[in-house]
């Protein structure tokens, strides 16, 4: 799965997918621990190898009052410091060039979002890090596509790279996941599904954006079905108040549940041969 570089990450015999999960945004250091504390005792459970994700600032935002963070380095330090607690590593997004050295000097993953994954200095300056870089197709991509912006971070000489999917848009509104682009992606690298982004209903005219939770599961086991690398899942203990993204993310109260059946699910794939 390309993790054997990740620091602190924790390897399995099982053949487990790896998971990404974590609250949209830092909003405060007590949340960020207790979502974490959850997380991390499920996956030991489960043998699931996990990167707490968090973004430190959101810049892609609807309307100008959106929530955009707490502040940067004091969002990077809380990230640090649930690496540090929990011995796991961590993964935020970047939107600016400056934003890759910045963030580097505290996460293990520099992730680059989906509008954003073919703007080559932003990819390139994340690369040159030497951290490891999780691609996010672009909703408006084909997965044939990414293989160009897999190969920008391999250029710099930097193999460490992972891409996800986060569905493709349908019509205005709404979002699917073309399933037949996993194993397309997977030629170029390991290839991660982030279930709750997938599930977004954007451009809604109130601005903010909708989602449907309702069918986490149902596209987390079809990924798992057709043997993704990795999850990524956004959770938190109170969606509905949430800063960001809440009306597509994860209860954390159900994703012990969910991930059981998950990692059954994938026992029984990888019996299949």
């Amino acid at each position: 799965m390309h993790l054997d570089s990740l620091p602190k990450i924790k390897h399995t015999t099982s053949n487990n997918f790896f998971l990404l999960a974590g609250p949209c945004a830092i909003e405060g250091e007590d949340m960020a621990l207790r979502i974490a504390e959850k997380v991390v005792a499920i996956t030991n459970k489960l043998e699931i190898p996990y990167v707490f994700k968090g973004s430190f600032k959101k810049a892609n935002r609807s309307r100008v009052d959106s929530f955009t963070g707490i502040g940067d380095e004091k969002a990077l330090k809380i990230l640090k410091k649930v690496s540090e607690t929990f011995d796991v590593p961590t993964i935020t997004d970047i939107h600016e060039i400056s934003d890759a050295k910045m963030a580097a000097a505290y996460v293990d993953v520099l992730q680059i979002p989906a509008f954003l994954v073919r703007q080559t200095d932003l990819v390139v300056a994340a690369a040159e890090t030497g951290k490891f870089v999780n691609l996010k197709k672009g909703q408006f991509m084909s997965p044939e596509s990414m293989k160009h912006a897999a190969q920008k971070v391999r250029d710099t000489g930097n193999e460490h790279v992972w891409i996800t999917d986060r569905g493709t848009m349908f019509g205005y509104q709404d979002m699917i996941v073309d399933f037949r682009g996993i194993p397309t992606m997977r030629n170029f690298a390991p290839t991660v599904l982030d279930v709750t982004h997938s599930l977004q209903q954007p451009n809604q005219s109130s601005g903010v954006t909708g989602g449907r939770p309702d069918m986490i599961e149902t596209i987390a086991r079809a990924g798992v079905v057709n043997n993704v690398d990795g999850l990524f899942m956004e959770t938190h203990f109170d969606p509905a108040n949430a800063k960001s993204d809440g009306a597509n993310m994860l209860h954390l109260d159900h994703l012990e549940k969910l991930l059981t059946n998950l990692v059954a699910i994938r026992k029984t794939v990888n019996g299949l041969g």
